[in-house]
């Protein structure tokens, strides 16, 4: 049995690695700041998690005393609305993960497994038929407003396929989340180097499933698309719909912290690794669009053309260097973990 501070432990996620961890006997130091961008209105805090905020760490490092690891998920989330978010992403990421670090130093606690993203990749890895692998260009807003949302061969100009992505590809963070999250493993990995910790990285893909927050510009696509279906309106598709994502169930993305956990208490010291925590089963958005719309019965999907400004097209993972490492795979496919989401209870 372990004793596991887990920040973040009221959240979508961090609530379900809380209930996995208590299943098999370890114990839950809860934190959570419940900021409204992650939780929306009416969260109830249970009595077991302190309501704190991980940029004041040092403030409540006893809670620290006698703790084995510590699960890192508290963050401001989504892809950022608007420039005016810089801050919020600065502060409740970079500054709350340097907070984190430094009081763990400073009370002896060496282990570590922090929740990042896809989106340190920016665009995922492509290749030509004719050229081979090809370097992802920026989409311009001019080929966007135009309707061109493909990345292109610099080479010939035609539309590159994606390819698997590993966790040892190029980092190219292309929006205000992206950014911070790259800074969260950055000030990670310089923390296992100095104070000759362990850490784990998990970079997680599109998380859905039952008590995602409703009704918020920063929740994920899947909660979005619900929310509309449930308004009566037909699920809004940006672009032509033809970006491929990886969805994975938010009980898989519990399952691979726990994991995680277990693996880090075992190694040596200063060590960092990341991971992609994925599904292993790519899909395209117009498609889990559809699953939800069929499995409430609701009206199809409207494809809009509009666009957000640092988007990607594609970013799709290799989930094997997780199974190999980490003993993880997902369970649970977009096809039936969708279709499910379609009438799953949201917070």
């Amino acid at each position: 049995m372990s004793r596991v501070l887990l920040t973040g432990a009221v959240g979508f996620i961090g609530s379900r690695i809380a209930d996995q961890l208590r299943e098999r006997g370890d114990e839950v130091v809860g934190v959570d700041a419940v900021i409204p961008q992650a939780h929306g209105e009416g969260t109830v805090v249970p009595d077991d998690v302190h309501r704190l905020d991980v940029r004041d760490a040092g403030e409540w490092a006893d809670l620290l005393d006698g703790v084995d690891v510590v699960c890192h998920q508290a963050a401001m989330v989504g892809a950022g609305v608007t420039p005016a978010d810089l801050p919020l992403y600065a502060a409740h990421n970079d500054l709350g993960t340097a907070a984190l670090l430094a009081a763990m130093t400073e009370r002896g606690v060496d282990a570590l497994v922090v929740a990042s993203s896809m989106v340190v990749y920016g665009e995922g890895r492509y290749s030509c038929g004719e050229h081979g692998r090809q370097p992802a260009a920026v989409r311009s807003r001019a080929a966007l407003e135009g309707g061109d949302f493909e990345v292109h061969c610099g080479e010939c100009g035609r539309a590159l396929a994606w390819e698997l992505v590993p966790e040892d590809a190029p980092l190219d963070p292309r929006s205000s989340y992206a950014a911070s999250k790259l800074a969260q493993e950055h000030y990670t990995s310089a923390w296992v180097r100095q104070a000759r910790s362990r850490a784990i990285g998990l970079r997680y893909h599109n998380v859905y499933g039952p008590g995602m927050p409703r009704d918020t510009p920063y929740s994920g696509v899947a909660a979005i698309f619900r929310s509309q279906l449930e308004a009566g309106r037909p699920p809004q598709v940006f672009e032509d719909g033809g970006q491929v994502r990886d969805f994975v169930h938010v009980d898989d993305v519990a399952r691979a912290n726990l994991a995680a956990l277990d693996a880090v208490l075992t190694r040596d010291e200063e060590s960092w690794a990341a991971y992609n925590v994925c599904s292993g089963h790519p899909v395209p958005i117009l498609e889990v669009a559809r699953i939800l719309a069929d499995a409430a019965d609701g009206p199809a999907p409207e494809v809009t053309g509009q666009y957000r400004p640092g988007d990607v097209r594609h970013v799709v993972a290799s989930p094997e260097l997780a199974a190999a490492e980490l003993g993880f795979r997902a369970r649970v496919t977009p096809a039936e973990g969708v279709a499910a989401f379609a009438s799953a209870p949201l917070r």
